[in-house]
C-alpha cells in the first residue's frame, strides 16, 4: 500500500484506473477493519456479561432482596441473545467474499429478538440508577460494593456500578453506527449494499422504538402508582390548574353525552378492556367466596366435639373421638396453613396486581378527553400549544402501552387464576386422602361398616329427616313457652298522632323507637323513646340498610334501623272499652327481627331427668349394627 501510494501521483495523468483501484482497496481496509471491529468488540462486551452475571452478582449477595432483579434486570436474556448473534458473526468469517451479505442478514434476523431483551433493560435502567443513588449513601455499602467490582472490572473505575449498567444501553446504540461505518465502505452496485441499508434502517427503528416503550413505561409508572391519601391531602393537591383541567374535561364529556361532539370509538382497546374487567370479577369473586370459605373453615376447627364427654357407652365413641382429635391437631390444620400459603396469599397478590391497570385504565379516560379537546382545537385553528401537545403524546403513549400489553396481562391473569384453583383442586383431594387414610382403622369399628352405599345414604337420609323432624318438634314446643312480649306505654298526647299514620299507612307499617335517637346528619332525625313511625323506605340512597326512612306524622328523615321495633296496634274489645274510664291504653308487641328476643323461659330439669332424656333420643337414633 506504502509503494501505492509513492506512485500514484505520477500515474494521475496517465490512467484513472489505478486511482479506481485504490480507492476500492481502500473501503475495502475500512470495511474490514469495521467488521473485525463488531466482532471484536462483541466478544468484550459478551464477556463483560458474563462477568457481571457470574462473578459481580453472585458477590452482591449482601444487598437487601429483590435489589438485584432491579440492578441486572434481565440481563439473562441478553446473554443468551448476544451469544448466539456472536455464534452467528464468527461463522460469517469462514465465507469471506459473502461475509458483508451474511452480517446483514444477521442482523436482520435478530431484530425482533433485540427489541423485545433491550426494551425491558432499558424500562428499568432508571430504577437501577435510583438504587444506585441510594447505596451512595451509605458509605460501609458503596465501599465494598466498589471493592467487588474493582477486583472482577480494574477498568471500571470510580464509576463502579454505574460503568456496568450503562454497558448494554451503549452496546444497542452503538450496532447502527457500527452498520453504517460498514455501509459507507461497501460499493454502491454490491449485492449487500441494500441488505446492509436495511440492517441499518432496522437498528435505527429498534432504538427508536426502545426509547418509545421507555417512555410508555414512564407515563405508566407514573400512573399506576396507588397512594392512599387523606382528604386533607386531596383537598391539598386542588389548585387552580387541577380544577381547570377537571372542568375542561367535565365539559368535553358533557358534549359527548348530548351528541354535540362525536366520541372517540376504539373497537380493539374496548375489547380488551371488557376482557379484563371480566378478569377482574372473577378474581374479586373468587377472593370473597375464598374468604367466606376461610372464615367458615376457621368456625369449623373451632367445634370440637372430641373434647366433650358423650354419654355413648362403647368402644366406637372412644374410637371416634381418637379419630377427630387426630385429625383436628395435625390433617385441618395443615390443611388450612397450606391453604393460606398457596391459594389465599397469591390470590390477594394477583388482586393486588389489578390496581395498577385498573388506574391506568381510569386514566385513560381522562387523557382521552384531553385528546379529544386538542384535536378538536387542531382542526379549528391549525396549531396547539406546547402542553396540549404533551398531552396528545400522553395519552398515545397510555393507549399503546394498554393495548400492546393489556392481551398479555389478561393471559397471565387467567392462568394465574387457573392455576390457583388447580392447587385448592388439589389440595382438598389430598386432605381428602389423608382423611381416608387416617379413618381406615377406624371403619372397621363403625356399625356401618358392612352397608353397601346406596343404603348407607338412605339410611343417612333418613336418619337425617328423623333428626330434623325431632328438632323442630323441640323449635315448636320452645317457642310455646316463649315469655310474653314486654309493654312500652306510648307517649303521652301521642294518640291522635297515632290514629292519623294508622289511617295513612296501615298497621303493618308502623314501628315504634327502643331508645332515644339523637340525628347526627341533616337528614336524620331526633327521636325519644316510644314515638311511633311509619316505614316509608327501609334503606337509604346509598342502599344502606341500616337506615330507614320514616314518617312521624310531620317530619320526614332517617334513623337507625336498630333502634326500630314494629308495632301492634291492638283493638280493645267491647266490655275492655266499657270498664275503662278514661283514654284507652295501646299495647305494642316485638318482632323478632330487629332486636333478639329476650331469653326464654324453659321447664326446668334435672340433671338425671337430662341424661336419661338424651340416652334415650340417641339409642332411638343410633344406627343398626
Amino acid at each position: 500500500m506504502a509503494d501505492f501510494g509513492a506512485d500514484e501521483p505520477s500515474s494521475r495523468s496517465e490512467s484513472p484506473e489505478p486511482e479506481g483501484r485504490g480507492s476500492e482497496d481502500k473501503s475495502l481496509l475500512h470495511q474490514r477493519l469495521a467488521i473485525r471491529e463488531l466482532i471484536d468488540t462483541e466478544v468484550s462486551y459478551l464477556h463483560m456479561l458474563r462477568l457481571c452475571a457470574s462473578d459481580i452478582r453472585s458477590r452482591l449477595q449482601q444487598l437487601p432482596p429483590g435489589d438485584l432483579d432491579v440492578l441486572f434486570s434481565n440481563i439473562d436474556d441478553i446473554i443468551q441473545v448476544s451469544g448466539r448473534f456472536l455464534q452467528g458473526l464468527q461463522e460469517t468469517a469462514c465465507r469471506e467474499e459473502e461475509q458483508v451479505h451474511l452480517i446483514g442478514n444477521l442482523f436482520l434476523e435478530f431484530q425482533e429478538e433485540f427489541e423485545r431483551v433491550y426494551k425491558i433493560y432499558c424500562a428499568n435502567y432508571d430504577q437501577a440508577l435510583l438504587l444506585v443513588k441510594a447505596y451512595q449513601k451509605e458509605p460501609e455499602l458503596q465501599k465494598s460494593i466498589q471493592g467487588i467490582i474493582e477486583a472482577a472490572v480494574p477498568q471500571a473505575g470510580p464509576s463502579g456500578l454505574s460503568f456496568l449498567l450503562v454497558i448494554p444501553l451503549q452496546r444497542i446504540t452503538k450496532y447502527p453506527l457500527l452498520l453504517q461505518k460498514i455501509l459507507e465502505n461497501t460499493p454502491m452496485d454490491a449485492i449487500a449494499h441494500p441488505v446492509l441499508q436495511r440492517a441499518t434502517s432496522a437498528l435505527q427503528d429498534v432504538n427508536s422504538n426502545i426509547n418509545e416503550y421507555k417512555m410508555r413505561k414512564e407515563v405508566a409508572l407514573k400512573y399506576t402508582k396507588v397512594e392512599q391519601l387523606s382528604l386533607r391531602e386531596r383537598l391539598a393537591r386542588i389548585n387552580t390548574h387541577t380544577l381547570s383541567k377537571k372542568t375542561t374535561r367535565l365539559s368535553q364529556l358533557l358534549k359527548q353525552e348530548a351528541g354535540l361532539v362525536p366520541r372517540t370509538e376504539d373497537k380493539e382497546f374496548d375489547d380488551l378492556e371488557e376482557r379484563f374487567q371480566w378478569v377482574s370479577l372473577c378474581v374479586t369473586e373468587l377472593k370473597s367466596n375464598m374468604a367466606a370459605y376461610m372464615d367458615n373453615l376457621k368456625a369449623f376447627l373451632c367445634f370440637r366435639p372430641h373434647e366433650w364427654i358423650l354419654d355413648i357407652p362403647g368402644e366406637p365413641a372412644e374410637q371416634y373421638c381418637s379419630l377427630a382429635r387426630d385429625l383436628q391437631l395435625e390433617a385441618f390444620l395443615k390443611f388450612k396453613q397450606r391453604l393460606e400459603g398457596l391459594v389465599w396469599g397469591p390470590l390477594c397478590s394477583l388482586a393486588r396486581a389489578l390496581a395498577g391497570p385498573q388506574n391506568l385504565i381510569k386514566k385513560r379516560l381522562d387523557k382521552l378527553l384531553d385528546f379529544e379537546r386538542v384535536e378538536e382545537k387542531l382542526l379549528d385553528v391549525g396549531s396547539v400549544t406546547y402542553e396540549e401537545e404533551a398531552a396528545r403524546h400522553t395519552y398515545q403513549a397510555l393507549n399503546s402501552l394498554l393495548v400492546a400489553e393489556l392481551p398479555q396481562f389478561n393471559q397471565l391473569v387467567t392462568q394465574w387464576l387457573g392455576q390457583i384453583l388447580c392447587t385448592f383442586v388439589v389440595l382438598q383431594k389430598e386432605l381428602a386422602d389423608q382423611v381416608l387414610r387416617r379413618a381406615e382403622s377406624s371403619m372397621a369399628l363403625l356399625p356401618h361398616q358392612h352397608v353397601l352405599e346406596p343404603d348407607f345414604q338412605k339410611l343417612l337420609e333418613d336418619t337425617l329427616v328423623q333428626n330434623s323432624g325431632q328438632l323442630r318438634s323441640f323449635q315448636e314446643n320452645f317457642e310455646k313457652v316463649l315469655p310474653p312480649p314486654t309493654t312500652q306505654p306510648l307517649l303521652p298526647g301521642s294518640e291522635y298522632q297515632l290514629q292519623a299514620l294508622l289511617t295513612r299507612y296501615g298497621p303493618g307499617k308502623l314501628y315504634q323507637v327502643t331508645s332515644n335517637i339523637s340525628g347526627a346528619g341533616t337528614l336524620d332525625l331526633t327521636l325519644p323513646r316510644g314515638q311511633i313511625v311509619a316505614l316509608l323506605q327501609n334503606k337509604d340512597t346509598k342502599g344502606n340498610n341500616s337506615r330507614w326512612l320514616v314518617d312521624t306524622g310531620g317530619h320526614r328523615g332517617y334513623v337507625p334501623a336498630g333502634k326500630l321495633q314494629l308495632y301492634h296496634h291492638i283493638v280493645p274489645s267491647e266490655k275492655e272499652l266499657r270498664g275503662q274510664t278514661g283514654i284507652h291504653e295501646d299495647c305494642w308487641l316485638s318482632t323478632p327481627e330487629p332486636t333478639q328476643p329476650s331469653v326464654p323461659t324453659v321447664p326446668t330439669m334435672t340433671q338425671d331427668e337430662c341424661s336419661t332424656h338424651v340416652g334415650a333420643s340417641l339409642k332411638k337414633s343410633r344406627l343398626p349394627q
